[in-house]
């Protein structure tokens, strides 16, 4: 049964990429001339329409990506280890010890563990090794042609025409990954407009320097609200008469949120006596949205709002419990 259903989901990943696979370049080339007029309409100037865009073109294997990536189908636990490693925390502490000042004075300055930075760093780039290579602005114009996540998309590529008008981006630079992410810690351009800044004070903002990468992902931690040491997730076993209202498996919203001393009653060996009883806190069940044979109840993980900031970041349940988990291996090793 589960080869059946992985087999299922290939065919319909198929299915979906080949619909804008096989568009022809004339679609896209009409499309982007439609684009170019939006593009004026918002504010860009004709003089980086023309520039940025005139080399843009239809990719393939952004659609590819869109359609398969490691969120649809890796269940939590593969997802997690790949991630969150070993040999990922060896990498981050020499990091940090090669950095450590610069580190320790954002961390302080903004109000946000060094842990948590390195964590996110080290999940979405492997510290600056895996930056990506793609043509962002191919990318995103690709992205916005598909219609998947469309309107998404243009609007992230008409954000990004923007700063390059405003001359806060370079567009000679501007290669990263398949989603259009750029640096470090893999900003989409409305990241960079609302949270990036010039730490340095060179006039530039560098998204793969350490000074201004680090400062700025600091910078939007502090502004969505992370508090420093208080939880993000702990695992849980759950009784089997736990209504099932209160099991989430999307990222879009955590449902049926109540305190934590609520939830008591439907854990088994219940050992967060610790915690404040009253904080607010959800119950997510991860794989069932991808492993059809999965255990309703497992894994289970009990959540609290800094879990639910990191979402922010990356509409993702794996993602966000990879950060964590990596985040508190830091702890215990800086």
């Amino acid at each position: 049964m589960k080869k059946f259903f992985k087999i299922f989901l290939l065919i319909s990943l198929y299915i979906n990429i080949n619909t804008s696979v096989n568009s022809s370049p004339l679609e896209f080339n009409t499309w982007l001339d439609d684009f170019k007029l939006l593009a004026q309409k918002n504010g860009v100037s004709q003089k980086t329409i023309e520039k940025v865009l005139s080399n843009s073109k239809f990719l393939p294997k952004v659609i590819e990506y869109d359609r398969y990536q490691p969120e649809f189908y890796e269940d939590t636990f593969t997802y997690i280890n790949k991630r969150a490693n070993n040999n990922k925390v060896k990498k981050g502490i020499t990091l940090f010890k090669k950095e450590e000042k610069t580190i320790k004075n954002i961390e302080k300055e903004f109000l946000v563990e060094k842990e948590l930075l390195l964590s996110l760093m080290g999940i979405e780039t492997n510290f600056g090794k895996y930056l990506g290579k793609m043509d962002i602005i191919s990318s995103l114009a690709t992205l916005s042609f598909d219609k998947r996540r469309s309107a998404f998309f243009t609007a992230e590529l008409i954000t990004l025409l923007k700063l390059i008008d405003a001359n806060i981006i370079d567009y000679k630079i501007l290669y990263g990954s398949w989603a259009g992410a750029f640096g470090n810690f893999q900003f989409m351009p409305s990241t960079i407009k609302n949270y990036a800044i010039d730490y340095n004070k060179n006039s530039v903002i560098e998204l793969k320097n350490i000074e201004d990468s680090f400062a700025s992902a600091a910078n939007y931690i502090n502004r969505i609200g992370w508090k420093n040491e208080e939880p993000c997730f702990y695992k849980v076993e759950l009784k089997k008469d736990i209504p099932k209202r209160y099991l989430n498996t999307s990222a879009r919203n955590i449902k049926n949120k109540r305190k934590i001393k609520f939830f008591k009653k439907y854990i088994k060996n219940y050992n967060l006596d610790s915690l404040n009883e009253n904080l607010i806190a959800g119950i997510i069940t991860p794989d069932k949205d991808i492993v059809e044979v999965s255990n309703e109840l497992e894994p289970a993980y009990i959540v609290f709002n800094n879990y639910e900031l990191i979402l922010k970041w990356n509409r993702s349940l794996r993602f966000a419990l990879a950060v964590c988990t990596l985040k508190e291996k830091f702890k215990n090793e800086i």
